[in-house]
């Protein structure tokens, strides 16, 4: 009996004085255990950064990084931060010479220095990756659009994909002929080097403009604002040598001021920003002769510059002996197999033929080799019959040759005879317009619409949607045909400073590219008779204007070194006249008699002037149907009403003030761009309303002064109302900064097609949009959300900004988002739950989802019951941004018996539902972007149970400031995030 007694009493000693002694041992050792939790950080962080490295060193070699071990490290990064906060709190408390007598907090941080010294021996114990920390993945070697892969090229691929992760190679040369493929590679090689994170950020920029030795100047403005664009900083000074200057400090590497040895002993994690320290690659395009890049702002001689360069020319001696290339890959033309591979590869297999295959390869010797030459041709043959190709190859064998700088025979012979294979005039006119309005960059589709609506081969079309769709149609057809490109720039979110981009907001179709062999070869031809085209990019100072009267129907002068202008250009035929003078040039005005002798006239294009009254000669162009005064300074402008059939007048960027009371003689006008207007204060009542054929009205950063319809007069300023008298319109972009302008009956009475309206104050923030149906609302009542025309809007609206909503709890009232395609809502303070369950699953085509600064948002979706099903919320949402929501507890709670199984937590008598941010019915099987960040409310994204092929598209996850967040991914989910490629 005794013995039971001595053992139960064994046990109880056990059970009961053991953790006794534990519980003192955290308030007497507090010191001790602070100081091993210092010892195992120390040790930890050596750990991380020495996995980093192998990891950055994977990572270069193109491998994918193990989930497990990016979970591995994030585990690091969060318990050092939080093992540091807690050794802070232990420096603050010290006091009596190290002795605080406050025996609570002595506790309190004993305990938590215990348990996090244990928690970080769990994570160096579990630092044992069975599999490696990486695989290797297949090669995607033909990622960029429009690359083809040759054999014979994929060793020089590879030779400057080891040369851009060299760290002692600064600038490397790519040369060969035009039409070769040099652009394609380098931007192949770009591409793999973005796949590789060899770069931080890579800038591409086209100088075709170092053809002409006169633009230096200008040149150099042009890379260093495209530089300062894509680096995203501002340049302060104003002059050329001070940005040099600002650039070359910003491509530099910043000098670390010394440390101690107890800064460097604390501060280890350094060497880890060293291995993902910022770098840059630039692309220089199409270089003709030597650039100055010290002018420029690049310091490719310094070891400390932190880009590297790739130079691509026509030219070898000019990339190695000129500009100093430390390596240079010449790029061939295509031989033998490669070559008729890829003729065959467009052409079809029917050149296989016994009879067709010989004609065949007689036409592909006259291609030289050169891909632009062979897929122009295969293009146009595809399909043909032998009599069709043993045409084609007389044709090319009979076309004069032409002396063209940079151009060889055979591509000349190539793309003319393409040229004239295109069926029907107005495809052959639109092609030739095309290269006449190609300046070394790309072609606004939005610019081309303001010209082509007045040409004869757009005569007789109604509506602008109508030469909307006949222009992508012509843009179609010359893509097919291999004379049209895709463009390679991306300013799709309307805040480019110029035309209206609106009525191309598709990112096929808002700008188009022709190559430059394609352009000069459609100058040539455009040159002839009975075209009569004439370009001149820069009109010398001493300009015989003799030489340019002629039966021209098409001048495009730029006019940079230019005093002065004739008193007349007596063209007779002219019907398309392009003038242009840059800001700072000596010609500011057009003599009065200038225009005279163009009676024809139906465009007239003028940029860049000053015109305190228009010319009166002007009213002598009783044809002219469009007129561009874009970035003019204007002043009286009374004149322009007597131009009775104008239909296109464009003002982008003008200084005008006030709109002349003449306008509303010009009742045939169909669209009047007034973009950056930012100077116009007055535009009177009831100009806009006898614009009664009026289809498109652009008013971005442009006029606000809007008077309220109640005091609406013939002396004020014009009210929105006033739109309601414009039947035909069908694309508006204004900006309303207040929202009691809104007239209480139905504003916006039509069809609009496209729209990008912006209520409220905007004043400082750029009038940004990615959607050609935007509706931007700022600090505006919920009661404006019901009005009738506000919600006829909402129907068909595909971008939707919700800043500063006045509304109490939510949801939003909001009934029908049957179009919605992106969502951001900002600082609406009094939302707590963002939509009703029924309205979720009415968003289908919802793919962008942005909310933040909502600091009474508790969840998005309100609670649901159980059946309701979950995986049709959101089925094609894309993309998922929540920041700083410090009261969002999940994404929206749904109650089920799966759920209730959650651990529940007493609080002083309240219950705390301890459950992961996404439900586990919720399926999100499109989304590719998650970023959650300042989320202090939530402890884990994921249920543990995921429906089959949840978030299996997810590729990035940006995680951030969830200081309560256990764990990114469970381990049993590392199988369903398969393309998981970033995390954050």
């Amino acid at each position: 009996m005794a013995e039971i007694v001595f053992a139960i009493a064994g046990k109880v000693s056990e059970y009961l004085v053991a953790p006794i002694g534990r519980q003192l041992g955290y308030l007497f050792c507090y010191r001790n255990h602070a100081e091993k939790l210092r010892n195992q950080v120390q040790t930890l962080r050596t750990a991380r950064i020495d996995e980093q490295i192998t990891v950055d060193e994977a990572t270069r070699k193109g491998d994918e990084i193990r989930p497990v071990v990016q979970d591995w490290l994030n585990r690091v990064d969060q318990i050092t931060g939080e093992a540091e906060a807690l050794m802070t709190d232990d420096q603050n408390m010290s006091c009596l010479n190290g002795w605080c007598p406050n025996l609570i907090t002595r506790y309190q941080l004993g305990r938590e220095a215990y348990k996090k010294a244990q928690v970080i021996v769990g994570i160096q114990t579990a630092r044992n990756f069975p599999d490696g920390i990486s695989y290797s993945v297949p090669p995607r070697t033909a990622t960029f659009k429009g690359y083809e892969c040759f054999q014979s090229r994929d060793s020089t691929l590879n030779d400057i994909m080891d040369a851009l992760r060299d760290d002692k190679t600064k600038m490397i040369g790519v040369c060969g002929m035009g039409g070769v493929g040099k652009t394609m590679l380098v931007k192949q090689a770009a591409q793999q080097a973005k796949q590789q994170n060899l770069f931080t950020t890579d800038i591409f920029i086209d100088v075709s403009w170092t053809r002409d030795s006169k633009k230096d100047e200008e040149g150099i403005a042009k890379i260093q604002q495209k530089t300062e664009e894509m680096l995203g900083f501002q340049f302060k000074g104003k002059d050329e040598s001070t940005r040099a200057d600002e650039l070359k400090q910003r491509l530099q590497k910043k000098k670390e001021p010394e440390k101690d040895k107890d800064q460097r002993k604390e501060n280890q994690l350094e060497k880890e920003k060293e291995q993902k320290k910022e770098k840059i690659l630039i692309i220089l395009d199409d270089i003709w002769k030597e650039i100055n890049l010290e002018k420029v702002g690049i310091p490719f001689k310094d070891d400390h510059t932190i880009c590297k360069l790739v130079l691509v020319s026509r030219d070898a001696d000019l990339l190695c002996n000129d500009m100093g290339a430390q390596k240079c890959f010449p790029i061939q033309p295509l031989q033998g197999e490669e070559a008729w591979h890829l003729l065959k590869n467009i052409a079809g297999d029917s050149v296989e033929g016994d009879q067709l295959r010989p004609i065949a390869i007689k036409v592909l010797d006259e291609c030289g080799g050169l891909p632009i030459a062979i897929v122009t041709i295969a293009t146009t043959l595809k399909g043909e019959t032998v009599a069709v190709w043993n045409n084609a190859l007389d044709e090319l064998r009979s076309c004069a040759p032409t002396n063209i700088r940079g151009v060889e025979e055979k591509v000349y012979s190539c793309l003319e005879w393409s040229y004239n294979r295109l069926k029907g005039d107005e495809v052959k006119s639109f092609f030739l317009l095309c290269g006449c309005l190609s300046y070394y960059g790309d072609i606004s589709m939005d610019q081309m619409l303001r010209y082509a609506t007045s040409l004869d081969f757009f005569e007789g079309i109604d509506s602008l949607e109508r030469v909307r769709n006949k222009l992508v149609t012509l843009v179609k057809t010359l893509k097919a045909s291999s004379l049209l490109l895709d463009s390679t720039e991306d300013d799709g979110d309307g805040s480019g400073v110029g035309a209206s981009r609106l009525l191309f907001m598709d990112g096929d179709h808002k700008n188009v590219r022709m190559h430059d062999l394609v352009r000069d070869v459609a100058r040539i031809i455009a040159s002839k008779d009975p075209h009569r085209f004439k370009v001149v990019e820069d009109v010398p100072f001493d300009q015989d204007w003799t030489e340019i009267e002629d039966e021209s129907k098409f001048i495009s002068l730029y006019c940079k070194a230019v005093h002065k202008l004739p008193p007349r250009l007596v063209c007779p035929k002219l019907q398309f006249l392009i003038l242009q003078s840059n800001s700072g040039a000596s010609l500011n005005t057009i003599p009065n008699t200038f225009f005279e002798g163009m009676s024809q006239l139906k465009v007239l294009a003028l940029s860049g002037m000053q015109f305190p009254i228009l010319p009166s000669t002007l009213q002598s162009l009783a044809n002219l149907r469009t007129l561009c005064l874009d970035r003019c300074k204007l002043g009286d402008m009374a004149i322009i009403g007597e131009l009775k059939k104008l239909q296109v007048l464009s003002m982008v960027g003008s200084d005008i003030q006030q709109l002349p009371r003449e306008m509303m003689q010009l009742t045939n006008l169909r669209l009047l761009d007034l973009n950056y207007c930012e100077e116009l204060k007055v535009i009177p009542w009831d100009i806009l309303s006898s614009l009664s054929r009026l289809e498109c009205l652009f008013m971005k950063s442009s006029f606000s002064e809007w008077t309220a319809e109640e005091v609406c007069d013939g002396d004020s300023n014009a009210c929105l109302s006033e739109l309601n008298n414009l039947h035909r319109l069908m694309t508006i972009e204004v900006k309303i900064p207040n929202a009691e302008l809104v007239p209480k009956s139905n504003m916006f009475d039509h069809n609009l097609t496209s729209y990008a309206i912006f209520i409220g104050s905007f004043e400082l923030l750029p009038e940004t949009y990615e959607k050609s149906r935007t509706l931007h609302l700022k600090g505006c009542d919920e009661s404006l959300l019901s009005r009738d025309g506000i919600r006829k809007l909402l129907r068909t609206t595909e971008e939707l900004l919700l800043w500063g909503l006045k509304v109490c709890d939510g949801p939003i009232p909001i009934r029908s988002f049957d179009n919605l395609k992106t969502l951001v809502v900002w600082q609406c303070h009094g939302l707590k739950i963002l939509f009703l369950l029924s309205m979720g699953r009415d968003l289908p085509q919802l793919e962008e989802m942005k909310i933040k600064h909502c600091n009474g948002m508790q969840k998005i979706i309100e609670d649901g019951h159980v059946g309701i099903n979950l995986q049709l919320l959101f089925p094609k949402l894309r993309s998922l941004e929540l920041f700083y929501l410090r009261k969002l507890m999940n994404f929206g709670y749904f109650s089920s018996e799966l759920e209730t199984t959650s651990e529940v937590m007493g609080s002083q008598g309240n219950l705390e539902i301890n459950m992961p941010f996404f439900n586990y019915q919720v399926l999100f099987s499109n989304l590719e972007i998650l970023q959650l960040y300042n989320l202090p409310k939530i402890n884990e994204i994921w249920h543990h149970q995921l429906p089959l092929d949840s978030f299996s598209n997810l590729r990035i996850l940006r995680v951030g400031h969830c200081r309560y967040l256990l764990n990114l991914i469970p381990r049993c989910l590392f199988q369903s995030f398969k393309n998981l490629k970033e995390i954050v």
